[in-house]
């Protein structure tokens, strides 16, 4: 199955997130796709992130030191990969996804193989093939929150101009 969601703009004020995140926490493909929202602000705004991917995961369970350090490390020069899962998004245009934000998240026969767990896909324009995000349910309101996400392995890099620099189309 796969899912579809368009969003407006990706850099979403924190209080919008929260609240489009509370309107749909029971859908899990929404929560993973809202992973890669967060995921986008980090270029701009990384204690923004920080605080988006909080309210992702379980609040018993905060962001920790170490994956605040791991963000950094995979995302220092590579801002580009988080937006490399919308639509419209390809080495040759630095991965500049255009609006409305468009991103597909979909799974498979073993995505929700274990009660209460889920694995969904989403695909990159720079990798061959699709990265998964690891969610699970609180049963007693059917909400889901990110356990763990898979989405900044290296894809291939932004198509660069004579002097080094990724093209921008804005440019």
């Amino acid at each position: 199955m796969k899912k579809e969601f368009n969003f407006e703009k990706l850099d979403i004020q924190l209080e919008d997130f929260i609240a489009l995140l509370d309107e749909n926490r029971q859908d899990v493909y929404f929560v993973a796709a809202m992973t890669a929202v967060a995921l986008c602000v980090y270029k701009e705004n990384p204690e923004k992130c920080y605080a988006m991917l909080d309210e992702l995961k379980n609040p018993a369970e905060p962001v920790s030191v170490y994956e605040k350090q791991f963000l950094r490390d995979r995302l220092k020069g590579k801002e580009y990969k988080p937006f490399s899962y919308f639509a419209g998004s390809k080495p040759e245009n630095g991965y500049v996804p255009h609006a409305p934000y468009r991103i597909t998240v979909s799974s498979n026969s073993n995505s929700f193989a274990d009660e209460h767990w889920a694995i969904l896909w989403l695909r990159s324009s720079g990798a061959d093939s699709e990265r998964q995000i690891k969610l699970r349910e609180k049963k007693s309101t059917h909400a889901w929150y990110l356990v763990e996400e898979f989405l900044l392995a290296d894809i291939r890099e932004p198509v660069r101009n004579e002097k080094g620099e990724v093209i921008d189309p804005w440019g």
